[in-house]
């Protein structure tokens, strides 16, 4: 796995805002590991909807300032404004051997702009099931 064309490809698909490429990025198994949700979501559809909401939360404004690149994993720095308040975080991933995403964990501060995130998510991922649904 080379790690710089893994990050490439996760970079094209926010670049994109387009959710529609994130299934390819993503294992079977991936986990998903968020400030907004006590326990660990697993599965690739699981992700990937958590992921789309997050595009949808974090919006169009979501940068990344800074990456640190290692064998099998990044971290990569995030800056983006939610409900008015300037949000910043990390996003911690990790790829296979097959350069797909098996681990995905956000960390968000302040807490204030957590909180604005928390609501947003959950309001963002109601929408989807009830969308679903239909």
């Amino acid at each position: 796995m080379d790690p710089a064309a893994a990050l490439a490809r996760w970079h094209a698909v926010v670049e994109s805002r387009d959710a529609a490429g994130l299934p390819a990025l993503m294992a079977e198994d991936a986990v998903f590991r968020s400030p907004a949700v006590h326990t660990p979501q697993q599965g690739r559809d699981t992700v990937v909807g958590y992921l789309t909401a997050a595009f949808t939360v974090l919006g169009p404004q979501l940068a990344y300032d800074r990456e640190w690149l290692g064998e099998d994993s990044a971290v990569l720095e995030f800056r983006t404004e939610v409900g008015g308040l300037q949000v910043h975080g990390i996003d911690m991933i990790t790829w296979d051997a097959q350069g797909l995403i098996t681990d995905f964990t956000v960390m968000v501060r302040p807490a204030k702009a957590l909180q604005v995130v928390v609501e947003n998510m959950g309001a963002e991922l109601m929408r989807m099931l009830e969308a679903s649904a239909d």
